[in-house]
């Protein structure tokens, strides 16, 4: 079985009447719903320094040079590069 550790967690009444509602329409329980919404930030913000990380380094110059190779579809409409 997993440990389990508890948290007081203090919300303004407001936040936590909103959270009661979205965690019945959910079918889940105020305390379920919450985790999993914690699980969730956790995984984007792990995404996020992940793909940092990794695009630290990153050889843009090889990159761009991908991009514009000869061959290959034209970008869709939305898609074309644009430069920063």
């Amino acid at each position: 079985m997993r440990e389990i550790s508890t948290y007081p967690l203090r919300l303004p009444k407001s936040l936590k009447d909103a959270l009661v509602d979205v965690a019945k329409r959910d079918g889940t329980s105020v305390n379920q719903f919450i985790a999993i919404a914690v699980a969730e930030k956790i995984s984007a913000m792990e995404t996020e320094r992940f793909f940092t990380e990794k695009g630290k380094g990153a050889d843009m110059a090889a990159f761009r040079a991908i991009l514009r190779r000869p061959g290959g579809e034209p970008p869709r409409p939305g898609d074309e590069w644009q430069e920063h």
